[in-house]
């Protein structure tokens, strides 16, 4: 599999047979000398924590995006309670 990481790089990500006769997830960045062999198990777990990592960052940006619509739709509301308050 190839992945386009920005307009220089791409992710290569392939299954190659290691020298001791074991599969290894190979990760290659392409336009960097830049390499990862890895065991299965350890491939699931590096899977496991980037999916748990991509959750938590879309949980924050749902909470931040949900603060400010509510401060939003809360802001005129106020206005108006203080407006009412005033007279």
């Amino acid at each position: 599999m190839n992945m386009e990481l920005d307009a220089e790089l791409k992710l290569a990500i392939t299954l190659e047979e290691g020298a001791d006769g074991n599969d290894r997830l190979v990760l290659r960045i392409e336009g960097e000398p830049c390499e990862l062999r890895l065991t299965p198990h350890q491939a699931r777990k590096v899977a496991t924590e980037l999916i748990l990592t991509v959750n938590r960052a879309e949980v924050r940006s749902n909470l931040r995006k949900s603060q400010n619509y509510s401060r939003q739709t809360a802001a005129p509301s106020s206005g108006r309670m203080r407006e009412a308050f005033v007279k």
